[in-house]
């Protein structure tokens, strides 16, 4: 089984590479690429995305051919993708980040700015924070209930399809921090900078399915 970490220049996702590595364990391929005829034949895609939602947009959208393939991959074959940070936040509609953005659309919402309460908590949420869990999710099984996960962000998704939230956090309000909708999967915090607990959310991730059409 192969799983492709995409690569688009969003920043350093070097701790993303290596505790993907550390997990496989030499019995998963972990390929980092954003060669399209790579990342159509993989079974698994990781998105991840440093910087702004207009930047990581951009950034995708610079490489020929890549934004269709990711819609080819995800909404079509149905195969698993994870996205981490601002890889989760593209999921949406739009984001308002630096200017109005126009996201991939697979789950409805829109992300802008975590309302700091005229400067009580501040922005960038940079961090520890309990997560609480609202729903079973195929990437949290075995994970307790108020787990503690490291985040880094100033701006949330806020889907319009409720069922779709798997975690909030509680900081400034109750915010979204990871989803699940079939084969989507996607993160606020960061997992691979979560310690254990992290790195089993990517192991659950790698184990699961490989095709959703199989059971959908």
């Amino acid at each position: 089984m192969n799983v492709t970490i995409v690569d688009y220049k969003s920043g350093n996702i070097s701790s993303v590479i290596n505790s993907f590595k550390e997990v496989a364990e030499n019995k998963v391929k972990i390929e980092v690429t954003s060669d399209v005829s790579k990342i159509k034949s993989t079974d698994k895609v990781v998105l991840p995305g440093q910087g702004s939602f207009k930047s990581c947009v951009d950034a995708l959208q610079s490489i020929k051919g890549l934004v269709d393939c990711l819609n080819e991959f995800v909404m079509n074959k149905k195969k698993p993708l994870l996205g981490i940070c601002v890889g989760l936040q593209m999921f949406a509609d739009v984001g308002y980040e630096e200017s109005e953005t126009k996201g991939l659309g697979w789950i409805p919402g829109k992300v802008t700015k975590i309302n700091n309460q005229n400067g009580k908590y501040k922005l960038p949420h940079i961090g520890w924070n309990q997560i609480n869990l609202v729903k079973d999710s195929k990437i949290f099984k075995d994970i307790k209930d108020k787990s503690h996960m490291y985040f880094v962000h100033s701006y949330e998704f806020v889907p319009t399809d409720k069922s779709s939230i798997s975690a909030t956090t509680d900081y400034s309000s109750k915010h979204v921090c990871a989803v699940e909708k079939e084969n989507i999967f996607g993160t606020q915090f960061h997992p691979e900078k979560s310690d254990k607990t992290g790195l089993k959310i990517i192991n659950n991730f790698i184990k699961m399915l490989v095709c959703f059409l199989e059971i959908l």
